[in-house]
């Protein structure tokens, strides 16, 4: 990357794979063979996972160090063992999955929360086609009507007054600065009562429909 140092260094999943060095392919992606499709394991708990991440935080590479797509069984297992506890968990959060006692459960344990897919995983949608574009709801159009900005907007600023960090992408400038502009307004208990009513418990990105590792049941 030529950096001298990264400010958050994650776990993506809390599953360990065989290695496959960078010479061969990078990223190696789930299957350690891609042309067989099949899954092959590594015998690494994660607490001598979790001890590499903190000798990475203790050479100074990595300002700070988290977890990504881990339940809260998993996150009381590293904090018995931790001397540095993760400083962010990094979760799928919209409004068809909210999450609410994980996140909860974070910020009570001085956690910061990101959430990626904040626009319902428009990406994933070919892989379901009962999937939900979130961006052509019409219960998100409606409260983005009412509050004068777009439904991207008003999704970003749904998780942001819950105490969610965005990571939205897009490859266009207009959209990057439609993205930032959420400070404008403010959603109410009106619009919060709709969206709790969106929650469906449904995943836009699982690895038991990938790998049939069914990590979330």
């Amino acid at each position: 990357m030529g950096l001298d140092y990264l400010d958050l260094y994650l776990i993506h999943f809390p599953i360990a794979l065989k290695y496959v060095d960078p010479s061969v392919r990078y990223p190696p992606g789930w299957f350690y063979d891609p042309d067989t499709s099949v899954i092959v394991l590594e015998d690494s708990p994660m607490q001598d996972t979790w001890k590499e991440m903190e000798a990475i935080a203790q050479s100074g590479k990595a300002k700070n160090i988290g977890v990504s797509n881990f339940n809260v069984q998993l996150l009381l297992d590293v904090k018995r063992y931790a001397t540095i506890k993760p400083a962010v968990l990094q979760i799928e959060h919209h409004p068809l999955l909210q999450q609410k006692g994980l996140i909860n459960f974070c910020h009570g344990e001085g956690m910061v929360i990101t959430g990626f897919s904040s626009f319902g995983g428009a990406s994933y949608l070919v892989f379901d086609a009962n999937a939900e574009n979130l961006l052509e709801s019409e219960k998100v159009r409606n409260i983005a009507t009412k509050h004068n900005a777009t439904p991207a907007q008003v999704l970003l600023r749904w998780a942001i007054q819950r105490k969610i960090a965005v990571i939205p992408k897009s490859t266009s400038e207009a959209r990057l600065k439609e993205n930032l502009d959420v400070f404008k307004f403010e959603l109410d208990e009106e619009d919060f009562a709709v969206f709790q009513g969106m929650e469906k418990n449904f995943r836009f990105n699982d690895p038991a429909e990938i790998c049939k590792l069914p990590i979330y049941l």
